[in-house]
């Protein structure tokens, strides 16, 4: 049974509360009734790679280019991840320290488990690929296993640099994810056997696989609590989010009568919306979320305790050194690093991205081959399309700047904007405040290159919204924000200040008085600008480089969370500083889930953000294109960014309109499958089928085919006898299913097929 920690008189505990010398739960037993210990499993013998170098030893190469993670910043020995045990490999001279994924089968005590735990990173891109199980019955089961890139993703084990070739630093972060596959607790498995990936050379992309630990299941009913932690988010009514991730590591089913309660139990604070786990099947875990309150404890204490599960013969824990409540962030990365995606954003999954300004005067590119929103960076390249086209419509003299009267606005009715996107089922959009033009969206104090000095004379930002303030209120605002510009005189991202492509005579860079510091005078007070005036709830740099957002950041996250109703606002990957909320992968996807949180964006159009005249409808995204890339990106932890492009009069091409509206339809009817919903552990897809789950409420199972007379997924489904299985939309009776040798086998009437499109949503539910 779980020992409980002595309990401190009021004033010796908040003494030692407050100077970080509380009782150590750390340093006591962890025990859950009848849990199994994870089995760490050594993979000294199959190590192929050296990628973990020190100062004194440069010697390894992890990537195939000479790249390789610091030892210094890695830990070594046994460590624990995410609650989960492993085994770090050494980084000592000439040791090998990695396996580069190429087909190995790995040997595991024999035994039953649930899960397998990995820490792997993928160079070259996100790695991923199918492992497989082996059982002493000769039967197999098949997983994914994948690593995010270490260079582009954040996981629990990090550094801030990487070692570079021929002795260099390159000072840009790199990490380790954790990683699992699913074991079919009823068998005996003896072994695992990687996905095959490339070799690590340089451009191939690799998986790398650092330690694996597997989990033992159990007899009966036991329970296991991992991964707790306190959080800098937000619950409803200002209360600390606290998390952790409860595993049902039994072979019997927790339901409503186990009645198990989740809650924090420290000292100086007090759980006020603890999380209940009213289904849990075996194997599968439970992520929650649980709301403390301070109680007497000042702001910033840190302090021993613990997250409890417990329930009707049942309880489990995990020591947690907390820290209470949200102290102000200063402009350094240690404490801006502590800064996540809200659980609005989280939940919220469908955002639409709007790219407008100058260029969606001209609004043309060769359609399907790049961006229009590049058109002033195509002029300068004799190659390009582009350079010929605008001499050939507009003429050699004609300057990029003269289009900026045409850039009218004149039709702009941010109301319809607005609706259109609470119709389309988004729960966010993004508007570009400034793209890389320079020509700001709104009202600038420290240029007059803006739409309220020029072309317009309107402050659209402002605009579209108190329109979203006032007609959707529900709808998040957020603003994109370019860090460099083109031919900014001052800081040119292209190298000169603007001129003629076709004489090289200099152009005035209208509006804009250059000979000032871009970065401390122009570019940061922009964004202090963006948060100050209109108050986003996103912010979505682009391109990075020269910068402060450090303290842009800071600002923009304090004044956030210290206004009397704090919020919770979130910013992307792209602001050229190590702080993130998300990823953002463009005009792609990842493989695989990501754990850590993700956004993908792309445009309607099949190769532009910004309006594109030439592309005809019939290259835009189909419906069935939209609702399909959603679904995918929701089964693995992703938001889908989905852009429009105005015309430079602010209406909006019909084609995007529908597309937009036929989205919502969909989504109206199979929303919750959508919205709130988290990714399912075990995998994300199969075939064309993809998962996701509304934790104690429902399994989703999303086909993204029209389905035939059966769904059959051979995959442990947590569905169990008296469940109900039924069609989104359909409103005939419920569909008869059948699991045997963990395959679950559903019937589909045609009726169920003709009522819906796109893609078909199975529920399972009570």
């Amino acid at each position: 049974m779980q020992t409980r920690p002595r309990r401190l008189t009021a004033a010796v505990a908040l003494s030692a509360l407050v100077a970080g010398t509380g009782p150590a739960l750390a340093d006591e037993p962890f025990v859950t009734a009848a849990a199994p210990t994870p089995v760490t499993v050594s993979l000294t013998q199959y190590f192929d790679n050296n990628g973990i170098d020190s100062a004194s030893a440069r010697d390894g190469n992890f990537d195939g280019s000479g790249y390789t993670y610091p030892a210094e910043a890695l830990p070594t020995g046994g460590i624990t991840v995410d609650g989960v045990p492993f085994t770090f490999p050494s980084a000592a001279k000439g040791v090998k320290n990695n396996i580069v994924a190429m087909g190995q089968t790995l040997d595991i005590p024999r035994g039953k488990y649930h899960a397998g735990h990995f820490l792997v990173a993928g160079s070259y891109g996100m790695a991923s690929g199918t492992a497989t199980v082996h059982y002493a019955d000769g039967g197999t089961t098949t997983a994914s296993l994948a690593g995010p890139d270490w260079y582009n993703s954040s996981g629990p084990i990090s550094a801030s640099y990487r070692y570079a070739p021929n002795n260099g630093t390159d000072q840009h972060p790199v990490a380790i994810a954790a990683a699992q596959i699913w074991l079919d607790a009823g068998r005996e498995a003896v072994s695992v056997t990687l996905p095959v990936t490339q070799p690590a050379q340089a451009g191939q992309t690799s998986l790398h696989v650092f330690a694996m630990t597997v989990q033992a299941a159990a007899k009966g009913r036991a329970l296991s609590v991992r991964n707790a932690r306190s959080t800098t988010k937000l619950l409803s009514g200002n209360q600390q989010a606290i998390e952790a991730t409860v595993t049902n590591l039994g072979d019997t089913w927790i339901t409503e009568q186990d009645a198990v309660s989740v809650s924090a139990d420290v000292f100086g604070a007090r759980t006020v919306q603890p999380a209940a786990i009213r289904r849990l099947a075996p194997g599968e875990e439970a992520r929650v979320r649980i709301g403390i309150v301070r109680a007497g404890a000042p702001v910033d204490t840190i302090v021993n305790g613990q997250v409890v599960a417990q329930g009707r013969r049942l309880r489990a824990s995990q020591p947690v050194r907390f820290t209470l409540g949200v102290v102000d962030y200063q402009a350094t990365d240690a404490s801006l690093g502590t800064h996540e995606s809200p659980y609005w954003f989280d939940d919220a999954k469908f955002g639409i991205f709007v790219h407008w300004g100058v260029y969606s005067v001209p609004a043309w590119s060769p359609p399907g081959v790049q961006y229009a929103e590049w058109y002033w960076r195509w002029m300068e390249d004799p190659n390009n399309a582009v350079y010929g086209y605008h001499a050939q419509t507009y003429g050699k003299d004609f300057k990029y700047d003269d289009f900026i009267p045409q850039f009218t606005a004149a039709k702009f009715d941010p109301k319809a904007w607005v609706r259109l996107f609470q119709a389309a089922g988004a729960k966010y959009y993004v508007l570009t405040s400034k793209h890389h033009e320079g020509f700001a969206l709104f009202d600038s104090k420290v240029s007059g290159r803006d739409s309220v000095d020029l072309g317009p004379h309107r402050d659209l930002v402002k605009e579209l919204f108190d329109a979203s303030r006032k007609y959707t209120p529900d709808l998040r605002n957020g603003l994109y924000f370019s860090m460099p510009e083109w031919y900014n005189p001052d800081s040119p991202w292209m190298g000169h200040a603007p001129k003629n492509p076709y004489t090289g005579a200099a152009e005035p860079y209208t509006g804009y008085q250059a000979g000032r510091d871009f970065v401390h005078d122009y570019q940061a007070p922009q964004m202090h600008e963006i948060v100050n005036q209109y108050d986003p709830d996103v912010i979505w740099c682009d391109i990075g480089g020269a910068n402060d957002s450090r303290t842009v950041m800071a600002d923009y996250f304090n004044r956030a969370k210290n206004r009397p109703n704090p919020k919770d606002v979130t910013v992307d990957d792209r602001c050229g500083i190590p702080t993130h909320d998300y990823t953002t992968p463009e005009y792609t996807t990842y493989p695989d889930t990501v754990v850590q949180k993700w956004e993908a964006s792309r445009g309607l159009d099949p190769r532009s953000y910004g309006y594109n005249k030439a592309t005809p409808d019939s290259m835009y995204m189909t419906a069935d294109q939209v609702v399909d890339t959603l679904v995918d990106i929701t089964s693995k932890n992703g938001n889908f960014l989905l852009d429009i492009g105005p015309r430079a009069d602010g209406t909006i091409p019909e084609i995007m309109r529908t597309r937009l509206t036929e989205t919502g339809d969909w989504l109206k009817a199979n929303g919750e499958s959508v919205y709130g919903t988290t990714y399912w552990s075990r995998m994300a897809g199969q075939g064309a089928l993809r998962f996701s789950v509304k934790p104690n409420e429902a399994f989703y199972i999303t086909s993204l085919e029209r389905p035939g007379d059966q769904i059959v997924v051979d995959a442990p489904v947590p569905i169990r006898p008296g469940d109900r299985v039924t069609v989104l939309g359909y409103q005939g009776p419920d569909l008869k299913w059948t699991q045997q040798n963990g395959k679950l086998t559903i019937q589909v009437p045609e009726a169920a097929k003709s009522a819906g499109q796109y893609a078909w949503v199975l529920k399972i539910a009570p």
